[in-house]
């Protein structure tokens, strides 16, 4: 009789105990929940890509050498790679902003293939579509997408010799021939330099570095090499086929994120200043010249200037900067504003 009255008891006992030892156990058994990976066919299809974009560049580590190869009557362009995922609102704004150019630049669009993207109506923007793959806020897809937007530009035209990664809301700032006397005459005897953003002493650093888990990132990236910045850039030639060249970091920073570190999962902030600080610190100057403003952004996304905000003082402003140059690009605007940035287009923001 007793061990039938116990049986019950004990049952009770071991499921009570049980329960807190599953809690204990369970992170350490099962694999962590992460956000979505890249998927295996994409990888392998960029792999490719990006193994042809390196070997048809062979020998462009220096920008220099890419130059003596272009044919003598070509020039310096420059490749502007727009990464969107809705329409080219501000296309009409460009085409104004390209006009008269087109021996000195190209144009490459990589469009999330889930949006229903509207091709420009300008010449510029037509049949520049690379072949594109799905993107997604908080995964190394937009690094990816980056990434076959340069390897694109540097198979299409041993002639682009910079690189500028542009969003669907950003506007120019100064006219071509000001962006482009701007990036040839950085010394013009050496090697050009790399305008992207590279910083190491954000406060948020640490929480990014292990949104992946706390060691993922060993051994190629310790903490004290790990770096943020801006999205976007304009990179010289050689550090475009670097990019596309390299293996090594890439395998960290493809890693999903932890679902639990969402909010503190930037990859493409992080990878390619991280990459080009370890590889070459001194070819890069540390700062964009794409202006955003931080003020009052609201989950992750920086301030949205509305149409009424327009004006001729407010682009003198934004053009402002602490560094040697001022800023040729800004963002985020939207949609909307194309009309009154349209209006003061000739009389402000062309006019050198």
């Amino acid at each position: 009789m007793s061990s039938a009255y116990s049986s019950p008891f004990v049952l009770s006992f071991l499921l009570l105990v049980s329960v807190p030892v599953l809690f204990y156990l369970a992170p350490r058994i099962l694999p962590p929940k992460t956000l979505p990976a890249i998927p295996d066919p994409d990888e392998i299809d960029d792999l490719a890509l990006f193994r042809r974009a390196t070997l048809a560049s062979s020998g462009a580590g220096d920008s220099s050498a890419a130059l003596r190869r272009r044919p003598p009557a070509s020039e310096p362009k420059v490749a502007f790679l727009f990464l969107t995922n809705s329409d080219l609102s501000f296309a009409p704004l460009w085409e104004k902003f390209f006009k008269g150019h087109s021996h000195l630049f190209n144009v490459y669009v990589h469009a999330d293939p889930s949006s229903r993207l509207l091709v420009p109506p300008t010449p510029s923007f037509r049949g520049r579509f690379i072949p594109s793959k799905a993107t997604q806020r908080a995964s190394p897809t937009l690094i990816s997408a980056a990434r076959r937007l340069l390897a694109a530009a540097l198979l299409d035209d041993p002639a682009n010799a910079f690189f500028a990664l542009i969003s669907q809301h950003c506007v120019p700032l100064h006219s071509f021939r000001f962006l482009y006397r701007a990036l040839l005459s950085d010394q013009p005897r050496r090697r050009h330099h790399s305008f992207i953003e590279i910083l190491s002493g954000e406060p948020t650093l640490l929480d990014r570095y292990v949104a992946r888990g706390d060691d993922v990132m060993l051994p190629e990236v310790p903490f004290d090499r790990f770096r943020v910045g801006s999205q976007f850039f304009v990179l010289a030639r050689r550090h475009a086929v670097l990019v596309v060249r390299d293996r090594r970091l890439w395998k960290k920073f493809r890693m999903p994120c932890l679902k639990a570190r969402k909010y503190s999962c930037y990859p493409e902030e992080h990878y390619f200043p991280t990459l080009l600080d370890m590889q070459d610190p001194e070819g890069c100057t540390g700062y964009t010249l794409t202006r955003v403003n931080w003020t009052d952004s609201v989950g992750g996304h920086p301030h949205t200037y509305r149409p009424a905000e327009i004006s001729g003082d407010l682009i003198r402003e934004l053009r402002r900067s602490n560094s040697t140059y001022s800023y040729q690009f800004a963002r985020k605007f939207s949609p909307d504003c194309l009309e009154p940035l349209m209006e003061i287009a000739d009389s402000v923001i062309f006019r050198d």
